[in-house]
């Protein structure tokens, strides 16, 4: 038996508490859920928006018979939010999982600041975890029952003072956004493993093809989650003069990675704050008749959605394959893959460049993970400010109307060789 000093100590000076709950139905059973929660690659795959990186330390029991029954496990994480304002959360924690009755288990979470040997003087300087977790609960229809519960306490004056109401209301690190996060990941589990993917949008894409692209956008996500929070590779600030507080510029060397050109990759990123409402913001930018009003690969015209994958209820979440239409288009070998997803948390819209012939092969049935991808986006998520009341304007005066705050990122951009 191995014998742990307790947990938590008292609540750091100057940090602030966040508790939240909510509760909803998914697609997916108990047992999966558990899975994926308790496997450290399937949980960062699960939530890539919000894990940049986590790892399983030590496991202090597999769980009895065979199962995940009483399993304990010690992790580390990194938590995210996308933009270059909110510092990431880096914390250890123990995992315990725990099955009440056939079709109902429960996972909790809590940090382990005190357990000195596996942390180090870095690990709880901004955010830890108080216990929080779920209640999950099969139903008949194959969907199940779920509560979470978000409880921690984090240094506020770490972030910058445009995303404290946002934080405040646990549209960032709260439950709710979790919960949202897994509805939307699962409906789009449910459409992979779909063993006939309606052709309604696309009749002469394969259900393999569609499977590929889906996949493919996946990836390009991650990439771009990644990116945004640096929470991959190796990167270098790059400090430069007249860049403000709001935005951050990065530079790597990309040398034989999978799926990535090689050469130094450029990351730019910055945060804004925009008088308009978290969907009406999403709503323009996944607009293809107004892309060109942003997009520099538009071309100065609109773009023609050429194949739609729906990867959820919402009409807003879905893959596509755009081509820009502009009579001056010299790049017909182009296309845009693009994926857009959103739920009452966030909405994300992100796309690269793709060749025709590699398209060509993913979507035959090919292997996608060769396609070099350098991703680009946006991250909008409501702002956060009570009774639609945005931050004061440049005269004092308050925006009354609910304002998104859109994140513009270019993570993966491929620095040109000079030398050539």
């Amino acid at each position: 038996m191995r014998i742990c000093p307790p947990c938590i100590g008292m609540k750091p000076s100057g940090f602030v508490t966040e508790a939240t709950r909510a509760t909803g139905m998914t697609i997916i059973n108990s047992l999966a859920l558990v899975e994926t929660l308790m496997d450290a690659n399937r949980w960062t795959e699960m939530f890539p928006s919000m894990i940049g990186r986590t790892s399983i330390i030590d496991v202090i029991f597999n769980g009895m018979a065979g199962s995940r029954n009483c399993a304990l496990q010690l992790m580390h994480v990194e938590f995210q939010a996308l933009s270059p304002l909110v510092p990431v959360r880096p914390m250890n924690f123990l995992r315990f999982c725990k099955q009440h009755a056939e079709g109902v288990w429960a996972v909790v979470d809590v940090s382990v600041d005190s357990i000195r040997e596996f942390s180090d003087a870095q690990t709880f300087v901004n955010c830890r975890r108080l216990p929080s977790g779920f209640f999950v609960q099969d139903m008949p229809n194959g969907y199940s029952k779920i509560m979470w519960v978000e409880h921690s306490e984090y240094d506020e004056s770490a972030a910058h003072h445009l995303y404290r109401p946002l934080l405040r209301s646990g549209m960032g690190f709260g439950a709710q956004r979790w919960l949202a996060t897994l509805q939307r990941q699962c409906e789009c589990l449910a459409v992979l493993m779909s063993s006939s993917i309606s052709s309604e949008d696309n009749p002469g894409v394969t259900p393999t093809g569609r499977r590929n692209m889906v996949k493919l956008a996946q990836r390009m996500t991650r990439n771009f989650c990644a990116g945004v929070c640096a929470t991959m590779h190796m990167w270098q600030l790059v400090q430069v003069g007249n860049v403000g507080e709001d935005a951050r510029l990065m530079i790597r060397n990309s040398m034989d990675n999978p799926g990535e050109p090689p050469g130094l990759v450029l990351s730019a990123t910055t945060s804004v704050w925009m008088p308009v409402s978290h969907q009406r913001l999403f709503d323009f930018l996944r607009n293809e008749q107004t892309r060109s009003q942003w997009d520099e690969l538009s071309h100065g015209g609109p773009m023609q959605e050429m194949v739609r994958i729906t990867t959820g209820q919402d009409c807003g979440n879905c893959v596509s394959l755009l081509r820009a239409t502009a009579a001056n288009t010299n790049q017909n070998a182009m296309l845009i893959l693009q994926e857009t997803q959103t739920d009452v948390s966030s909405s994300l819209i992100v796309y690269t460049a793709v060749d025709i012939p590699a398209m060509q092969a993913v979507m035959s049935g090919g292997d996608s993970t060769s396609v070099a991808l350098l991703p680009s986006g946006f991250a909008v998520v409501p702002d956060g400010f009570p009774d639609s009341v945005g931050p004061s304007n440049c005269d004092g005066a308050s925006v009354r109307e609910r304002g998104g705050s859109g994140k513009w990122v270019s993570p993966d951009c491929r620095v040109p060789d000079i030398g050539q």
